[in-house]
């Protein structure tokens, strides 16, 4: 595993200038500014509604930034912001209405989410309380939730609390959960964060919330850290049952098989099982991620294993494939039966027909696993015309096995496959068929059924 590149240690400076600028507030104290002066410690911060600052604020203009937080003004400000999380409230006349929920942050933290650098550096010299969270998360966890990887850089170097707790249970480090934040993640965990820190809700680590997003860089550095494979969230869930639950765009499914792989070799369970007896491979094949199921599979994950509601990995795989057409499902199906996973009951394929449909690959795949299939009319009347049109060849084949028996060639198949039951991958390559044959035992997709 590569090792993730090193950063230069953040500069002292800032921090020596604020400790200049406190010693001579401390020594002249006539000079202090007055709003500092008026104000005790145990006092709560200032409420701001003055839109002109605010304006400034969220448009990061330094030169406003400077002339309204100058030496003479408080910096510890509250601001009400408009979030983007709507909720019915009910107003005096007994009206209920949708609205913005309202939070509150400070100037630290407009600054430093919106990656404003000068602004967020004038105001910790300034003397803004760095660690200061009225909305219940610190300037450092809007920082790395927006990936601003500099500011995260100040802040810590003003020293920020890397293992500061947000009102909703979450460190820092869980808050970087961009592809662009993992140079956050490597800059908290080189300041003291603890790399298994355990959120306080759902309890997942850090690694649990970058494998469920596929992060691959983040699971690398984690990995690199330590962080505990085997690991459990309120769920039951390992880092692995993790990578492989959440539903995932094609586009994102290498990322996911490059983050199920990164665990897989460093040595996570792929028989590991959560709270519901759900394993890796029965959340997989939910995602259809076809080539996290054929790695699942090749590092000895049990096939035919139920979950605590009677599913199998064939099961779940089957159930999503009209669904999750752009993953190629009957991929991930033809890697399951081709691990000997136990066959659908011959009278329930109707209703696979039923549900399948849309994915004829799938159906195909499965039907050759059987030497008679009982085709009847009903199977015709299961099929759409629509998908019939778009598949002539294919339902015209099937249609047609009512009338007619399976081919010889096909049969043959079955009897190899028979014979070979449970060390198929393991015993066909000592059979030195040819390459065309060898595949045809092994379910190639050709379109037709014979």
């Amino acid at each position: 595993m590569s090792q993730p590149p090193s950063f230069p240690q953040p500069s002292s400076r800032p921090c020596q200038e604020l400790r200049e600028k406190r010693r001579q507030w401390g020594e002249e104290g006539a000079e202090r500014p007055r709003s500092l002066q008026s104000r005790s410690v145990q006092e709560g911060p200032l409420e701001c509604r003055d839109v002109v600052v605010q304006n400034a604020l969220y448009t990061g203009n330094l030169v406003e930034v400077q002339r309204h937080f100058s030496e003479r003004s408080t910096v510890n400000l509250v601001i009400h912001a408009k979030s983007q999380d709507l909720r019915w409230t009910s107003q005096k006349w007994g009206i209920w209405s949708l609205t913005y929920q309202q939070e509150l942050t400070t100037p630290l933290h407009i600054t430093a989410s919106r990656g404003y650098l000068d602004c967020l550096r004038h105001l910790l010299l300034r003397g803004a309380e760095v660690d200061l969270a009225p909305g219940g998360q610190t300037a450092l966890h809007a920082a790395c939730a927006a990936a601003t990887i500099d500011c995260v850089r100040l802040l810590l170097s003003f020293g920020a609390d890397s293992g500061a707790v947000s009102e909703g249970g979450f460190q820092p480090l869980h808050l970087c959960r961009t592809p662009g934040s993992c140079d956050c993640a490597r800059l908290l965990l080189r300041h003291g964060a603890v790399v298994n820190c355990v959120s306080e809700e759902e309890e997942d680590t850090p690694l649990h919330v970058a494998a469920r997003l596929g992060l691959v860089e983040h699971v690398c550095l984690f990995l690199h850290h330590g962080a505990d494979l085997e690991a459990k969230n309120a769920e039951g869930q390992t880092p692995l049952i993790a990578a492989c639950t959440l539903a995932h765009s094609a586009q994102a499914a290498d990322d996911y098989y490059d983050v199920c792989r990164q665990l897989v070799e460093a040595g996570a369970r792929v028989n590991a099982a959560d709270r519901d007896r759900q394993r890796p491979l029965h959340q997989a094949c939910k995602t259809a991620n076809h080539r996290v199921v054929a790695l699942l599979l090749a590092r000895g994950a049990s096939v035919n294993i139920m979950s605590y509601s009677g599913s199998t990995a064939l099961h779940n795989a089957l159930q999503v494939a009209a669904y999750r057409l752009e993953h190629q499902p009957e991929l991930a199906v033809r890697h399951l039966l081709n691990h000997s996973a136990v066959r659908v009951w011959p009278g329930a394929l109707l209703k696979v027909l039923r549900h399948c449909c849309a994915s004829p690959r799938t159906v195909e795949v499965l039907l050759n696993c059987y030497m008679h299939v009982p085709v009847t009319e009903a199977w015709q009347q299961a099929v759409p015309e629509e998908l019939v049109r778009q598949h002539p060849r294919f339902f015209q084949s099937l249609f047609a096995l009512g009338q007619s028996p399976r081919a010889l060639q096909h049969l043959a198949r079955c009897a190899v496959r028979s014979c070979l039951e449970g060390r198929l991958l393991q015993a066909l390559p000592r059979l030195q068929l040819p390459p065309a044959l060898h595949q045809f035992v092994l379910l190639r997709f050709e379109d037709v059924l014979y």
